[in-house]
């Protein structure tokens, strides 16, 4: 069974990313792939802390229950769908945190994208895709970009158009690949 997390990597309050990140589960299951399973995996549910600040005593035992489990969910999969929210013309500071607990857990593994925001997200994918270099991961070429001006209505309700459905499932036939293959070397 191959194992695929969809990473919600945003955090912000009454985010758009839900909406995208449910989209994605729903289209990857529907597909019926054989031997992949779907999971979906809300960075808002980890509580971790800014990289290298310090921890202030009284939540240093829930700081790093969190660093675990984020950790040992990142380890738990054998590639990744990230949806991610482009924030000032980058990825979101939330999730380059997130990126920057991991490495051996997601080293040798396939990861494909999903943007959104004024340019599809375009620009936040691209910055992710640097950031995975550094942490071994293999990005796929194929991306699916919602922008937030024709995706949703007052750039709050998600309504994607169909045309999305081909590079959805262009990227998804690439992770599931590429994550069958790496997973014979790790």
């Amino acid at each position: 069974m191959l194992k695929i997390g969809i990473i919600n990597g945003s955090v912000r309050q009454g985010r758009n990313s839900d909406a995208v990140a449910n989209w994605v589960l729903d289209f990857a299951t529907n597909r019926n792939d054989a031997d992949v399973e779907y999971e979906l995996v809300n960075l808002a549910d980890y509580q971790l802390p800014l990289m290298g600040a310090v921890i202030p005593e009284a939540i240093q035992v829930e700081s790093e229950a969190a660093i675990k489990a984020w950790s040992e969910k990142n380890a738990s999969f054998d590639g990744y769908i990230v949806i991610a929210p482009e924030y000032n013309h980058a990825v979101g500071g939330a999730l380059k945190n997130a990126t920057d607990y991991l490495k051996p857990e997601v080293a040798n593994k396939a990861i494909g994208f999903v943007g959104y925001g004024s340019l599809g997200g375009a620009r936040a994918i691209e910055n992710l895709r640097l950031i995975c270099g550094e942490l071994s991961l293999a990005d796929v070429q194929t991306a699916t970009t919602f922008s937030l001006m024709a995706d949703f209505e007052n750039m709050s309700v998600f309504k994607p158009a169909d045309y999305h459905a081909a590079n959805a499932n262009g990227m998804l036939d690439q992770v599931i690949a590429w994550s069958r293959v790496l997973k014979t070397v790790r």
